[in-house]
């Protein structure tokens, strides 16, 4: 008997869960939700309050302007989401804890492509002046930013990074290779891209793309995704160096007195 297979589950813990799906139910996550092949589940904060007026934040300790949310709530939070009946089976409890924060680790297409490849994670959106550092740690939240900016609140982050994942699982994209060559899946930017007309306003596609030689345009692609990225991302020009530079060989060690072998060479 054949198991049904589970699809890439995304739950969302928000203040703003009318904030979803957004754009996420629109063009290529939007199709790929209506047609099943992924869920999203937004969950209130707010549900996890113990008081009348649903609170889920005070003062900073030790003071300081804004707000902090309280780990208790959103620990709170946490654990209802993963107790939740509806759906259970599908939403393993040792996926992926995220919190979208600009202090996190930088989100990278290897990063989102490990995520794709799993059941789909739990995204804390924070808001205020941030949250409880408690329920950082007794939560095991893993902490992840989409740029070096401070955005209201994690939910437009979240959306980021779902659709990222989205596009990556099966069936989502029309081709395979649509995200072979694109920009980071290799560890450069991608390639100009052109289409007709073939002369727009004294700016003509590149002869070389209309050649035909499928050898030669693969080598024009390779060296202007190279040329981007050492001009635009020294940082990944350098990182792609270091990858792809052949290990040193260590020179042959003599005792005083002994000769080298006559075909060994220093690297």
């Amino acid at each position: 008997m054949t198991s049904t297979p589970k699809i890439w589950h995304a739950t969302v813990l928000t203040l703003f869960p009318e904030m979803f799906p957004g754009p996420l139910g629109v063009s290529l996550a939007g199709k790929a939700l209506a047609s099943g092949l992924w869920a999203l589940e937004a969950r209130d904060i707010r549900d996890s309050a113990t008081d009348r007026h649903r609170s889920v934040d005070d003062t900073p300790a030790g003071g300081g302007p804004g707000m902090v949310l309280r780990a208790d709530v959103l620990a709170a939070a946490i654990d209802a989401a993963d107790s939740a009946p509806e759906r259970q089976k599908d939403r393993p409890k040792d996926r992926p804890r995220l919190l979208m924060s600009p202090r996190g680790r930088p989100l990278t297409q290897s990063r989102v492509a490990e995520l794709a490849a799993g059941p789909g994670p739990m995204i804390v959106c924070g808001r205020f002046e941030g949250i409880d550092q408690r329920a950082i740690e007794a939560r095991g939240l893993e902490e992840v930013s989409v740029g070096d900016y401070v955005l209201s609140g994690g939910e437009v982050a979240a959306m980021a990074l779902i659709d990222a994942c989205v596009r990556l699982l099966p069936g989502v994209m029309g081709k395979v290779a649509s995200g072979a060559d694109e920009s980071f899946s290799h560890g450069l930017l991608e390639y100009p891209q052109y289409t007709r007309p073939q002369e727009f306003e004294g700016r003509p596609i590149p002869e070389i793309l209309l050649s035909g030689d499928h050898a030669r345009v693969a080598a024009w692609r390779q060296a202007e995704a190279e040329a981007l990225t050492k001009a635009r991302r020294p940082d990944l020009w350098a990182a792609r160096q270091a990858q792809t530079r052949p290990a040193q060989t260590r020179p042959v060690q003599t005792r005083p007195g002994q000769k080298r072998p006559k075909n060994t060479t220093e690297g």
